[in-house]
């Protein structure tokens, strides 16, 4: 932890500077974030000629470690850049920090039963429930082209599903338990987008944003690790393999990093437009998985990844159209000043 203090520092006071290089910074901080995340949860630390070694299973402490990192950045970045006037009930970020605990750990469980291509276009598909969630949440309404893309986008999804070639040995197989933990991720993540985004409406900055929800999910994993003992046990497995500990540190800092620009992104635009800048970032995903991991994909698959990009690429020029006429393409693009 103490090594890692000074790239924390840094995160903490490039958040003051130039947007466009928060933007990159962030980017390559989750593409880093996903190469790790498959390695992590996908392959064995300590093996030998002799021994296969042993894969670390317990998901829960990964997000703690996450979390308490994003804590620590978003309480540097707080002292150390001028923030409004906190007027948010502490206790409506509990909502967001358990739906943000539940899709993360839901998320690096899912790796145990898909492959790494598998969630990323999954998580593609986030458009749709985030817009089903806008509406319940914040009560929004969409123009037709979104709903027609967000059909895209399934259509898109379900080509590359059902058309999955053959994976190396090390990755796993597609199954009905990794299609439940990813359609739970996308529910709470859906959740947590729009809690965030109504929650912006107390005029608060992304950072005291980020602090509040890392605070409180911090308390909720410390409490279930706890409760079932496997706190230390996860402290053990960090003991026996430097590499999975580097590995997991690393982890936590581009996910520290990328949570900035998450609620940057949300803060300025909205829950929507951060799900299409985010999504464009999974396809560099994708293909840096396939070359690094080995995964394949089908001519099929390949026109289904296809779809799902065409279709958010779509998005960003309807909704450049709409502005150069001088429409509102939804309500989360109003320039209300929120940070």
């Amino acid at each position: 932890m103490l090594l890692a203090m000074p790239a924390l520092w840094y995160l903490a006071t490039s958040w003051c500077s130039t947007s466009g290089g928060r933007i990159t910074w962030r980017q390559v901080s989750y593409l880093t974030w996903g190469v790790l995340q498959e390695r992590v949860m996908t392959r064995s630390y300590g093996a030998t000629a002799t021994s296969p070694g042993e894969r670390f299973t317990d998901s829960q402490f990964l997000v703690l470690m996450n979390r308490v990192l994003a804590l620590i950045v978003a309480g540097l970045s707080c002292i150390l850049c001028k923030q409004p006037r906190h007027g948010a009930p502490m206790y409506r970020y509990s909502f967001a920090s358990l739906s943000n605990v539940l899709s993360s750990w839901c998320q690096y469980e899912a790796l145990k039963f898909v492959s790494f291509p598998t969630q990323v276009l999954a998580k593609a598909s986030k458009v749709i429930p985030v817009m089903l969630m806008g509406k319940l949440v914040s009560r929004r309404s969409y123009e037709h082209w979104e709903y027609l893309t967000a059909t895209l986008i399934s259509i898109g999804v379900s080509m590359f599903l059902l058309s999955s070639g053959p994976e190396p040995r090390s990755s796993p197989a597609t199954t009905l338990s990794g299609l439940v933990l990813l359609a739970g991720y996308i529910a709470f993540d859906s959740f947590t987008s729009n809690w965030q985004d109504a929650l912006f409406a107390y005029k608060m900055s992304s950072v005291q944003m980020m602090f509040g929800v890392n605070f409180f999910s911090c308390l909720f994993t410390v409490g279930s690790l706890l409760e079932q003992g496997a706190l230390l046990e996860g402290t053990r497995f960090m003991g026996r393999h430097s590499e999975f500990a580097a590995h997991a540190l690393l982890l936590s800092i581009c996910s520290a990093c990328g949570q900035l620009f998450i609620f940057y992104t949300i803060g300025q635009f909205g829950a929507a437009v951060f799900t299409i800048i985010m999504t464009l970032r999974q396809a560099f995903a994708i293909l840096l998985s396939c070359l690094l991991y080995g995964h394949t994909v089908t001519v099929v698959g390949g026109l289904g990844v296809a779809v799902v990009f065409a279709a958010l690429l779509l998005r960003v020029y309807a909704r450049g159209r709409l502005k150069q006429r001088g429409k509102k393409a939804v309500p989360v693009e109003s320039p209300v000043q929120k940070v």
